[in-house]
């Protein structure tokens, strides 16, 4: 007598099994950015100086960033220590003002440069006046081999020279090491058509261009800094580094902020 015939068994796929197929990580948007931080964001609720908190959490979503594989260099102001342009600085001379200013952009780099090294992130501070112990000159050549190394440029002392702010300097620094977008972090979460705080009719621009943005003086960033933007045809992105997990949003390209462009 013949045996019976047996069907091979057929390989049992995962989805009619039941089991959920693992998600795919979510690409980020761009691969190279500049994070713009003011010395107030620094601050958290204090009236000046350094919010050791803050600062460690705002490390926190940059390493989270990081890890996605994005090259980053980081603009950081002094306006939580002192400010060219400040009620303090009544009296002095303008020039040497904002040399002092410069130097409260450089003590700021510094202690985010000690934030990230003790959350295991190698970093890199280049200042653009030259103060060779405690922070290397601004080379560019050497600022872009750091980024291909992965590893976080800090630039510090705006642009070296005064009567230009630190958003210039983003604007001028991310330029020239070739980021896809500027990402200027604030206390609000984008761009209103007035003052959220004062108004709470204001809107929320989800985008708008540069033109846009200098015309209705809707103070983006100082108009010198708009203007390189737009002329070198350069994105830009206004968020709130308040929000938990805001700067990876935006970094995936998600609806976070309000995006300004040509």
């Amino acid at each position: 007598m013949s045996s019976p015939h047996v069907a091979p068994l057929q390989s049992v796929s995962s989805s009619s099994s039941g089991a959920a197929a693992p998600r795919a990580k979510a690409a980020p948007a761009y691969k190279r950015i500049l994070l713009k931080l003011s010395g107030e964001a620094l601050m958290g609720e204090d009236p000046y100086g350094i919010n050791r908190q803050v600062i460690d959490r705002i490390v926190a979503e940059v390493a989270d960033v990081l890890q996605m594989g994005v090259q980053m260099a980081i603009v950081i102001g002094g306006g939580n220590i002192f400010r060219g342009v400040a009620p303090g600085a009544a009296g002095m001379d303008r020039a040497t003002a904002d040399y002092m200013g410069m130097l409260a952009t450089l003590m700021n780099a510094l202690a985010l440069q000690d934030a990230l090294r003790r959350a295991g992130v190698e970093s890199r501070v280049q200042s653009a006046l030259r103060i060779d112990q405690v922070a290397e000159p601004y080379i560019r050549g050497k600022a872009l081999r750091y980024l291909e190394e992965n590893k976080v440029v800090i630039f510090a002392a705006g642009t070296g020279n005064p009567f230009f702010t630190t958003d210039t300097a983003a604007a001028l620094r991310g330029r020239e090491v070739g980021v896809d977008i500027v990402l200027k972090a604030t206390k609000v979460d984008g761009v209103y058509t007035a003052d959220p705080v004062k108004d709470p009719t204001a809107q929320r621009y989800p985008s708008l261009t540069f033109d846009e943005a200098i015309v209705k003086n809707l103070k983006v960033m100082d108009a010198t800094a708009l203007a390189l933007c737009r002329d070198q045809n350069m994105l830009l992105k206004v968020f709130s580094i308040f929000v938990p997990g805001a700067l990876k949003r935006v970094v995936l390209g998600e609806d976070e902020g309000t995006l300004v462009h040509c």
